[in-house]
């Protein structure tokens, strides 16, 4: 029987002073860059990933990237960037040369925010773990690497191409450069028990990294494990899963801020995911490079836009000046849910007075469906927040859909 939580009318927030898109002042901003290109295609990634069949010209890409940058600079002008976060694909691919001079391009055009977060994400392997000295001295201050398991079958099973013992080199080596280091990991794989998880789970704390990214496998349309899909652990097995990761990283000291982000508790040191949170708050978010998305707002409107999706295409278009496959404003019937999407990953939820400040909107027009969230024992209202309750954390799916109307 789902509990009745007392219902307490919204508190109404103050209105924004509304310009054209109904926004008083633009949100933070974040700069994302994205490198296609990896050694080997995973078969359950649906990123925008490409095989390096052939040596990759960096320097082609990197011209790219800064006529992207520059293209896109009338819609940003002089407004402080809080985060860089470089993804891929494979981004620790690329030669070390190469991201010091993306880097500086980045802060020659753009005026990033003193102690911006300047993530790049990483896989194991000798190769790239040699560079992760130099992209600490070109600037990176945060390294993720994709571990994904420490068990040497199941990274087979996941197609990888490094072993734990190249995952527990790399870790060593990026704490020696980096404070701040994530790892991604991945539950609910093919044949994993729960004392496999549990041992991948345990693994990863002793390491001493101060956040930890833990992922439930997924099937995703077009790829390989979604038209040969192997045999994963049922409904029942993967939820004792999640339970156990979050007990577990709990019990380590880490605070479960996002729905599969974890962050160790530290009182002089900010261990969250800065860029992410950005996107969780529906801030603003500048991509460049092949098929980067950005979402972006000015006084008339908010738009999304994407970049040519294909490296090829991504190129020829920069030779012409055309970076655009799509760009599309946001209706202001969209807004609410496109908002609520985002917020309500996060496990302690926004303040009220979010909503109208990053959509133009008024309180009122998520009403109904907070409501009805609330008798459902989904969503909670106290102290000028908006959370999901624990039951909503677990069916946040059921959660979000309630917005989609």
């Amino acid at each position: 029987m789902i509990p009745i939580i007392p219902i307490a009318p919204i508190a109404a927030s103050p209105a924004p002073s509304f310009l054209g898109s109904g926004l008083a002042a633009p949100p933070p901003l974040a700069l994302y860059v994205h490198w296609p290109w990896c050694v080997k295609k995973c078969p359950y990634c649906d990123f925008n990933s490409h095989e390096s069949r052939s040596e990759i010209d960096d320097a082609a890409y990197l011209a790219a990237l800064i006529a992207d940058l520059e293209a896109a600079l009338p819609q940003i002008w002089n407004r402080p960037v809080i985060s860089v976060f470089i993804g891929g694909g494979t981004p620790s691919l690329m030669r070390a040369e190469t991201a010091e001079a993306l880097l500086a391009a980045i802060r020659m055009r753009l005026p990033l925010h003193p102690g911006a977060e300047v993530t790049l994400e990483a896989n194991p392997g000798t190769a790239e773990a040699a560079k992760f000295a130099a992209f600490r001295e070109a600037g990176v201050n945060r390294l993720s690497i994709g571990v994904q398991s420490f068990d040497d079958a199941k990274l087979a099973a996941l197609g990888r191409i490094h072993d734990s013992a190249e995952a527990r080199r790399a870790i060593d080596l990026a704490q020696k450069n980096f404070d701040r280091v994530n790892l991604d990991l991945m539950y609910a794989l093919p044949a994993q028990t729960l004392d496999e998880a549990q041992r991948d789970i345990a693994t990863a704390i002793a390491t001493g990294v101060s956040h930890i990214s833990a992922y439930h496998l997924t099937l995703e349309p077009n790829t390989p494990f979604h038209h040969a899909p192997p045999p994963l652990p049922d409904d029942d097995l993967a939820a004792d899963m999640q339970e156990m990761v979050e007990a577990s990283l709990g019990a380590a000291g880490f605070e479960h801020y996002e729905t599969s982000a974890f962050a160790k508790r530290a009182v002089d040191t900010n261990s969250r995911c800065q860029h992410n949170l950005n996107y969780w708050t529906f801030g603003d978010y500048l991509g460049i490079g092949a098929g980067a998305h950005s979402k972006l707002s000015n006084h008339e409107s908010i738009w999304r836009e994407a970049r040519h999706r294909n490296p090829r295409a991504y190129l020829e278009g920069a030779a012409s000046g055309n970076f655009m496959s799509t760009r599309q404003t946001i209706s202001r019937a969209d807004l609410p849910a496109e908002f609520m999407m985002n917020a309500l990953r996060l496990n302690e939820g926004f303040p009220l007075g979010l909503f109208a400040e990053r959509t133009g909107l008024p309180l009122a027009t998520i009403e109904k469906s907070a409501l009805a969230a609330r008798r459902a024992g989904l969503l909670e209202t106290a102290d000028g927040v908006m959370r999901p309750t624990p039951r909503g954390r677990r069916f946040l799916n059921q959660l979000l859909a309630g917005f989609l109307d």
